[in-house]
């Protein structure tokens, strides 16, 4: 509860104060990975991350996607929590609130970027998102940035790899004990 207030009180001082998320990684792997989050890029995407994150719904996740050379993806609070989750199911969920229109940039998906994960509809948005560990240019102006890993990146490519064409981790993925809006 504790948690809640203090993120909530960052997010009623408005955008400047809410400016980034801190993941603690558990699993196989352990660190810290911290996010600028880009509220000036995306709006709505930023303040559904910091919205979730204070609420306490992105501990516990896995990241259930994580492809070499690609990118690591979690977020699916629906199905992806590590206690009483679906991990089968993993990736197909969302958070209960409606999906986000695309807010596009001119930011180049490069290494240590983060972008939020969509169907194929642009305006599919809702609650997971990926760490870019290389350059995509086929991801650019195509789906949303939403910030910039700044510390951790060590973590985020350490974290345990799924197959090599779908990306599905198996057996028990690394995850986000815990995310923590910051200032």
């Amino acid at each position: 509860m504790r948690k809640l207030a203090a993120a909530l009180a960052l997010l009623a001082a408005g955008p400047a104060a809410a400016t980034g998320i801190e993941i603690e990684v558990d699993g196989g792997v352990q660190g810290r990975v911290v996010i600028d989050l880009l509220e000036d890029v995306a709006p709505e995407h930023v303040a559904r991350i910091t919205e979730l994150a204070a609420e306490g719904r992105y501990d516990g996740v896995a990241f259930h996607r994580v492809m070499e050379g690609f990118m690591a993806q979690t977020g699916d609070v629906q199905y992806g929590l590590m206690e009483g989750g679906n991990m089968a199911m993993a990736g197909t969920g969302g958070s209960g609130l409606p999906n986000l229109d695309a807010e596009f940039s001119e930011i180049a998906f490069e290494r240590g970027v983060v972008g939020m994960a969509r169907k194929p509809d642009p305006n599919s948005a809702n609650s997971q998102f990926f760490i870019m560990y290389a350059p995509a240019p086929h991801l650019d102006g195509q789906y949303t940035v939403i910030g910039r890993v700044t510390e951790g990146m060590e973590v985020v490519e350490q974290i345990k790899k799924g197959a090599a064409r779908s990306g599905r981790v198996t057996g028990r993925p690394d995850y986000m004990k815990s995310v923590t809006v910051t200032e």
